[in-house]
């Protein structure tokens, strides 16, 4: 499957998480899905709630966030997709922590970003048993 987000949202959310840097930064990835495939139209960041010694390799949201950002979604015709996060100095992979803390059929897109530069950008689906997340292709559109 193939998930898709414009390249002004992806340019967003590099910045974002560039900015984050050293420690993780993160958001909610909301728009639509139909037939398996999602169409991402808007990131909105969200403050990181670890204490700060721990952001350099954890990012969490707090359930008020998600709660007030789904309705507004709603209201809007949108859906959460999803979450994206980076991962600073250390691969776009998921971590043990992640998976822990993922849902299935959410869209999670990690930023993999050193020093500067986001080097890698990767979009994963954790499978309904839990055991694992499936990476998906991510098509970046001019739109």
């Amino acid at each position: 499957m193939t998930d898709n987000l414009s390249r002004e949202l992806l340019a967003m959310m590099h910045d974002q998480l560039v900015a984050a840097y050293p420690n993780e930064g993160g958001g909610f990835l909301l728009g639509r899905e139909e037939h398996g495939r999602a169409t991402i139209l808007e990131i909105t960041p969200v403050h990181n709630i670890f204490p700060e010694a721990e952001q350099y390799h954890r990012y969490a949201m707090t359930p008020q966030d998600w709660m007030r950002l789904e309705d507004e979604a709603d209201a809007r015709g949108l859906t959460l997709l999803g979450f994206y996060h980076s991962h600073p100095d250390s691969p776009a992979v998921p971590s043990e922590y992640d998976r822990v803390h993922a849902l299935p059929n959410f869209i999670y897109i990690i930023v993999s970003v050193l020093k500067t530069d986001p080097v890698e950008t990767r979009v994963w689906r954790l499978l309904e048993d839990r055991s694992r997340f499936d990476e998906y292709a991510l098509e970046v559109t001019q739109g």
